[in-house]
């Protein structure tokens, strides 16, 4: 899988950038998991229940909101799962084999 790790740390960094910029909390959770063997799943948990959106239309800075559409284009999904107290916002990258 050492073919995704370009992708992941650019995952990693879209999403950690998107909770720190929106959710504004204290701390975040940086989650790592593989939930089958050619699969690996980045997660950012925070404290905000705002569900993120996806924006594909742009004005002023151009190196602002872009970073769910980032996350779109470099996996093979991505979701959110709210929880009571917050949520987490998840991508997986798939290894050629899936």
């Amino acid at each position: 899988m050492d073919g995704l790790i370009e992708d992941a740390v650019t995952v990693t960094s879209a999403l950690v950038a998107n909770s720190v910029e929106h959710a504004r909390c204290a701390s975040i959770r940086v989650i790592v998991g593989r939930p089958t063997a050619d699969t690996v799943r980045l997660g950012v948990v925070d404290r905000s229940k705002v569900l993120p959106v996806l924006r594909t239309e742009f004005s002023g800075d151009p190196l602002q909101g872009r970073g769910l559409l980032i996350v779109d284009r470099l996996t093979a999904r991505w979701g959110t799962e709210l929880y009571p107290w917050g949520k987490q916002v998840w991508g997986e990258l798939w290894a050629e084999a899936r």
